[in-house]
């Protein structure tokens, strides 16, 4: 009798060891995940950088910043590449990243070009395919973890991209890309981040400190939105270039601050 008592102790140990290392092994495939998400989202804003960089520098509007800024994104965003390759198991997006491989190396050829009108039109096509690449990454990761957190670091890491897609969009009308698409992609950026502000405002696991960085860019934003909304008149490229930096540095913040809370 006690031999069996002892002998279904030492089973039922051996249950919940396994238990407790199956749950470990769940917890760090998801805070990986996570972390791959937090990626694979910064590509897509760098696809956006990249191409407003060409055009700031292009029309010699904060050359300097925009010409460093450009060389060091490129470095970033084939680092960051590289990292999802090695990273990323899943046959059909490690075949989507074989297409974006291809076409970054398209839009890094196209970015060390001459600048010129037939240009800038090509890197932005060219960094609308690299976000829609990146966009795709990241929403198969979320669906590979399902749960709400990788969503809010989804959410939190798209708003860096939206903030430079906003400042690509407005130089590019002032460089000279004067059609209706540009506009109402402009116009389109600012109302999607701000429905994005005011749902990461009100998420319930935001800690006092994303809370506190949150409010900083709604206060800033309250004031500068107003500026990109202004697009066809213009004239603003420093405060828009300076201003969607800041919320781009602000946001990249708080979500490292996601993803930490989520490990």
């Amino acid at each position: 009798m006690k031999q069996n008592l002892v002998k279904k102790a030492g089973i039922l140990l051996t249950v919940v060891g396994m238990s407790v290392s199956t749950m470990a092994m769940a917890s760090n495939v998801v805070s990986d995940t996570v972390q791959l998400i937090d990626i694979a989202g910064k590509q897509r804003m760098l696809s956006q950088r990249i191409a407003k960089d060409y055009l700031y520098a292009g029309k010699n509007v904060a050359k300097a910043k925009a010409t460093k800024e450009l060389k060091a994104s490129l470095s970033e965003l084939n680092k960051s590449h590289k990292l999802l390759v090695d990273s990323i198991n899943d046959p059909e997006i490690q075949n989507l990243l074989s297409f974006v491989q291809m076409s970054g190396e398209d839009f890094e050829a196209t970015a060390k070009q001459p600048f010129n009108m037939d240009n800038a039109q090509l890197i932005i096509d060219l960094s609308e395919s690299m976000l829609e690449g990146s966009q795709y990454v990241v929403n198969s990761l979320k669906k590979k973890v399902k749960i709400k957190e990788s969503s809010i670091v989804g959410i939190a890491g798209r708003q860096r991209m939206l903030a430079q897609r906003i400042a690509k969009y407005y130089i590019a009308y002032q460089a000279g890309i004067k059609d209706k698409n540009t506009v109402d992609q402009m116009k389109t950026a600012v109302k999607k981040f701000s429905d994005a502000h005011k749902k990461l405002m009100k998420n319930q696991s935001n800690t006092p400190e994303i809370n506190r960085k949150l409010n900083e860019i709604d206060r800033l934003w309250k004031i500068v939105y107003k500026f990109y909304m202004n697009i066809e008149k213009g004239g603003l490229p420093l405060i828009v270039f300076n201003t969607t930096n800041d919320i781009t540095k602000k946001m990249n913040k708080i979500t490292n601050l996601y993803v930490e809370l989520y490990k």
